[in-house]
């Protein structure tokens, strides 16, 4: 018999996705809406998000297809032991993207090596493997390369 406590946990992996795209779509109010919160204030830098209709729209399609594949890696992962880690960095990657879309600032950066490093975390999933390491490691070179080239275009851009 399944663990009750995974059950939820599985449960609520698969409807947070859904629920994100709820609150995107009760929160949107167009032409744009920027939602911010004073988040290091002594720096002036602040927690801001866009919702805009290109955000929305790729929120939106974020939130689908997340709710979709939690759905699907349900079964899939099955008979693997580990797999409520494996659904936390589904949802990690989710919100890691959806950070990115939404972000209205710096935060870009932020979420874009989240996304970094939760990719890292997915592709290595089975770590017992060599081929998952290598390839887990060669995804963070490349996803890690791309978050700085931004980073440094940014520092051009403001200097």
């Amino acid at each position: 018999m399944p663990n009750p406590i995974l059950k939820l946990w599985l449960a609520f992996c698969a409807l947070l996705p859904l629920g994100i795209f709820l609150l995107i779509g009760a929160s949107y109010k167009p032409p744009e809406t920027l939602l911010y919160w004073p988040w290091i204030p002594s720096l002036d830098i602040p927690f801001s998000l866009r919702l805009d209709g290109l955000s929305v729209l790729f929120a939106s399609l974020i939130s689908v297809v997340g709710f979709l594949v939690q759905l699907y890696a349900i079964a899939y992962m099955k008979p693997y032991k580990g797999r409520a880690t494996f659904h936390l960095y589904l949802t990690l990657f989710m919100l890691a993207m959806l950070g990115l879309v939404l972000a209205d600032n710096l935060l870009l950066f932020v979420f874009w090596e989240l996304t970094t490093l939760t990719s890292y975390l997915l592709i290595g999933f089975n770590h017992e493997k060599e081929g998952s390491r290598k390839n887990a490691l060669q995804a963070m070179l490349v996803t890690g390369t791309g978050g700085l080239a931004m980073l440094a275009g940014w520092l051009d851009y403001a200097g």
